[in-house]
């Protein structure tokens, strides 16, 4: 049995440690230099205030497509904001598809090269701009929250940053930065730690397949070695006075170092298997929140007249809003415009528009807590809280981690309901968005990745450096652990074979 073990452990270290220490290394980088992402206050920090006197007089000619989708049920959103110089009104579809109308309410094709380079030097007003090309998928735009955008148009600014913007080929908006420090150290960052090489070749299909089998062997390696090491640790010492029967040092600190950080070693390994829902295992089958309900017809037909949109302009200016992008939204029934400026301040508006009615700031509890009645079809709401602070499960995290491009909001109103997976749903007032879900695997998740991998442990992340300093030193040690497993595995490939 005890040969079995040192088997066991001797080859899996030869194939996995120098990996294993990678995994290490890049993580520490992570720890200051995510994966490129825009969120959506720098978005809109970037685009122009909509003017009311020039945004909305031809749009009332996209009415009749508009209306069509309206009542096929197929408009999910609908926005007005900024391409360029020009505003524009961006209709979401279903399955991932949009629709573009120009100021004048005609509808947009395909993105140009010439519409992205415009919209690139709008974005960054006074910079140098140069096309590179069109992408489907490069090192820095895997994520799935992209698709819908794909093929994405490439554009490089002469800024200090040396930025790469990426503009969708489906609204021509810019949906994703990448600075020179980000596309540099990402490279032995999370392009590293994710194992992006696998990624937009021939492995892409089997990629999640080849993370979770390599990190159940290097789980397994972990564990065989934590036994092995504590097999090998004597009570008494040696004649040497260690209690470590390895003379080789590098065998020795291994030995030593697995003992003292093999543990935690494990837990980050197994932790990190867990962020890519293994097996489903995070799945729920209870269920999920009904999505909000398409635009309906009344939803649109105001822009029939131009200077309703206009007046709403004005009376959010009035209020103080410079408002850079508008959206059409319904709760409970009722719809309303949400507009938006460029520092995380919004307005809102009942649509179509009252006489004399002003923008307020947020939804009323009562009139959230009214419509979470209706989004867990066939349950209802046994409690409601209105935070005005962060909780266990509901935090925010610094905008270049990888939960950074997650809004939270605050406050929030958390909304209990008396279904079987105990499902929490965090609403924005602000919106009436649903800004984050909870069910007892996600509850689970949040313990198994988020804690054990990140350690996402607010005491730890509202006291910096405490939080660097433990988790750089952790790191260390692992690395070191799995840097004298990989050279200890070199040596032993060295080796000649016996004669026979």
């Amino acid at each position: 049995m005890k040969r079995t073990l040192y088997l066991l452990h001797r080859w899996l270290g030869i194939a996995l440690c120098l990996f294993m220490a990678l995994w290490f290394v890049s993580g520490v980088v992570m720890m200051y230099v995510g994966y490129p992402k825009l969120s959506s206050q720098e978005r809109l920090s970037a685009l122009p205030p909509l003017e009311p006197q020039h945004c909305c007089n031809g749009l009332s000619t996209a009415l009749t497509e508009l209306a069509g989708l309206a009542d096929s049920g197929t408009l999910r959103s609908l926005r007005l904001t900024t391409l360029g110089k020009d505003p524009a009104l961006i209709a979401g579809l279903e399955k991932g598809r949009y629709r573009v109308f120009s100021t004048d309410g005609s509808p947009r094709g395909p993105v140009t090269r010439e519409q992205a380079l415009a919209t690139a030097q709008a974005f960054r007003p006074g910079v140098a701009a140069t096309y590179l090309d069109q992408v489907e998928e490069d090192a820095w735009s895997h994520s799935k929250a992209l698709d819908s955008h794909r093929p994405l148009h490439r554009v490089a600014l002469a800024d200090a940053d040396e930025t790469w913007l990426y503009l969708s080929g489906s609204t021509g908006e810019v949906v994703r930065d990448a600075s020179a420090t980000e596309r540099t150290w990402n490279w032995l960052g999370a392009w590293l730690h994710w194992l992006y090489p696998l990624r937009g070749g021939l492995l892409d299909a089997w990629w999640t397949d080849i993370v979770i089998t390599l990190s159940v062997a290097a789980t397994v390696l972990g564990i065989v070695g934590l036994w092995v090491g504590i097999l090998r640790w004597r009570r008494r010492p040696y004649a040497s006075g260690s209690r470590s029967p390895y003379r080789n040092p590098w065998m020795r600190w291994h030995h030593w170092l697995g003992l003292g950080f093999g543990l935690l070693s494990v837990t980050w390994i197994a932790s990190g298997l867990f962020s890519v829902n293994p097996w489903k295992m995070f799945d729920s089958a209870g269920p999920r929140p009904a999505p909000r309900p398409a635009l309906s017809r009344p939803d649109v037909s105001s822009l029939r007249e131009p200077m309703a949109l206009t007046d709403a302009l004005g009376r959010f200016h009035a209020a103080g809003l410079a408002a850079k992008e508008v959206e059409w939204t319904t709760l409970a029934g009722r719809s309303y415009l949400l507009a938006r400026d460029g520092q995380g301040h919004s307005q809102l508006l009942d649509w179509p528009l009252q006489r004399d009615e002003q923008p307020f700031a947020a939804f009323s509890q009562e009139a959230l807590a009214l419509a979470g009645q209706g989004l867990l079809p066939g349950y209802g709401v046994v409690d409601q809280q209105l935070q005005a602070d962060y909780d266990w499960h509901y935090y925010a995290r610094a905008p270049h981690s990888m939960t950074g491009h997650m809004e939270r909001p605050l406050p929030v109103l958390r909304l209990t309901f008396d279904d079987p997976a105990h499902t929490w749903l965090y609403l924005d007032p602000a919106s009436g968005a649903v800004v984050h879900r909870l069910n007892d695997a996600l509850r689970l998740k949040r313990w198994l990745f988020a804690l054990l991998h990140s350690w996402d442990w607010r005491p730890l992340l509202q006291h910096r450096p405490v939080w660097d300093v433990l988790l750089i030193g952790a790191s260390l040690g692992g690395f070191l652990l799995s840097l004298s497993g990989a050279v200890i595995g070199f040596r032993r490939l060295r080796r000649p074979l016996p004669r026979q």
